[in-house]
């Protein structure tokens, strides 16, 4: 498609996108009494105006049920998490069965790696990005330590090559074979959360099983976001946020994929009352019989007042489905790549944009080193309507979440950044 720079073109996208009727579904902040243009949902999504339905639902069946609520209410409480199941498989390429809902991310990934990262030997390194998002590599950290081992000796990273802000498969894959029997997990951001990277993960998986390792997924900045698809490319788990691209609210519930060849196993888990068999549960039985299935995984009663908001989110999604979503993406992110482009040549500065230029390999998220700029142009964004994420030293994250973002907020954006340059 030849792009314009011209608000009339930005205008004529919106009448064409089936999307564009989505953005009333949201609640925007605004700045001086102006709706914002808002690209922060790699951060926090917006909030969908159908949540406050789904919370007070459960808020009223509180009310005038109490404890019944776990079984009188319209949509009982004690099996809340099933209805995520379908809609929510569809989403990240899974089976019903293998996905649930349950804590928050970073717990989830502690509890998950209880099962797949079992050192033994000389098997106990885990592989993973450099510069990992710092609760990765807490977790990383903490886990080896756990385990008795130096987290020196045992967290392997792939980094980046000299000049380069992305890491090539190829890297990935070599470090893979060179570590071999020493190598427990593979574990990375699917997508990174500094450049938008996006990761081959089902030639990554492969290759890390072919080893003997188990592999996991943080998806935190996948989910909601990019195709995936969890049980075709045989990921051994994954777990991911919902308030990003999913809308849900802040901290809000992680979701959880656990596949099927693992439902039978004899892993090691940390158990709890709400991964037990459903059936029995309140026969309160002395002994573990876990859910067959994701649902083995929980351990305490969900918060469903928690799960309301994600539960609407994932609704909508299932209205819109993926490739409609990612139709958008791809077009309102090239649309952002343009403008950018064009306003880099009219102020004669240097963006550089370091989230790869591959489709295949980025999703709804730019990241622009503005070279010659500095904190003094994020204030500026930020006071004229324009919500960004900086990240020294001078990068602005960009992320045109296609459920609310229009082309023309990347049109206006564009005119903004101009002025916030020129004016210094």
């Amino acid at each position: 498609m030849n792009f314009q720079n011209t608000r009339e073109f930005a205008q004529e996208l919106d009448q064409k996108d089936v999307l564009n009727k989505y953005q009333s579904e949201f609640i925007f902040p605004k700045v001086n009494d102006k709706k914002v243009i808002y690209f922060t949902g790699n951060s926090l999504g917006l909030q969908p105006k159908r949540t406050k339905a789904y919370v007070d639902e459960i808020m009223n069946d509180w009310a005038n049920l109490a404890v019944e609520g776990h079984f009188y209410a319209e949509k009982p409480w004690w099996d809340y998490q099933e209805r995520f199941a379908e809609p929510l498989s569809k989403i990240v390429g899974a089976l019903p069965s293998e996905v649930t809902v349950m804590n928050t991310l970073t717990v989830n990934l502690h509890l998950l790696m209880v099962s797949f990262y079992q050192p033994k030997g000389k098997r106990f390194k885990i592989i993973c990005e450099e510069k990992a998002f710092p609760s990765d590599q807490y977790l990383f950290q903490s886990q080896v330590n756990f385990h008795g081992y130096k987290p020196e000796e045992a967290i392997v990273e792939i980094k980046r090559r000299e000049g380069e802000h992305n890491i090539r498969t190829e890297d990935v894959l070599a470090k893979i074979k060179e570590v071999g029997q020493e190598l427990a997990l593979v574990l990375i951001g699917g997508v990174n959360y500094y450049t938008g990277q996006v990761f081959d993960m089902k030639t990554i998986t492969a290759a890390g099983q072919a080893v003997g390792a188990k592999v996991g997924w943080d998806l935190a900045h996948a989910a909601g976001n990019i195709k995936l698809e969890l049980h075709d490319w045989n990921v051994d788990f994954a777990a991911w946020c919902s308030y990003k691209y999913m809308n849900s609210g802040p901290g809000n519930a992680s979701g959880c994929f656990v596949h099927e060849r693992h439902h039978h196993s004899n892993l090691p888990r940390f158990a709890g009352w709400w991964g037990h068999n459903k059936e029995r549960r309140f026969k309160m039985e002395p002994n573990f019989d876990p859910v067959q299935g994701a649902d083995g995984w929980q351990v305490s009663n969900l918060p469903v007042l928690s799960l309301a908001p994600y539960l609407a989110s994932v609704e909508m999604f299932a209205e819109i489905g993926m490739d409609t979503l990612i139709e958008k993406r791809n077009l309102i992110t090239a649309y952002l790549e343009f403008i950018l482009h064009k306003i880099d040549k009219e102020v004669n500065s240097t963006f550089e944009i370091i989230t790869p230029q591959n489709q295949e390999e980025r999703a709804s998220q730019l990241s622009v080193f503005l070279h010659g700029e500095g904190r003094a142009l994020f204030d500026y964004l930020m006071k004229n309507g324009v919500i960004v994420d900086w990240r020294e030293p001078n990068v602005i994250r960009l992320a045109p979440v296609p459920l609310y973002c229009s082309f023309e907020d990347m049109y206006e954006f564009g005119q903004i950044l101009k002025r916030g340059i020129l004016g210094k």
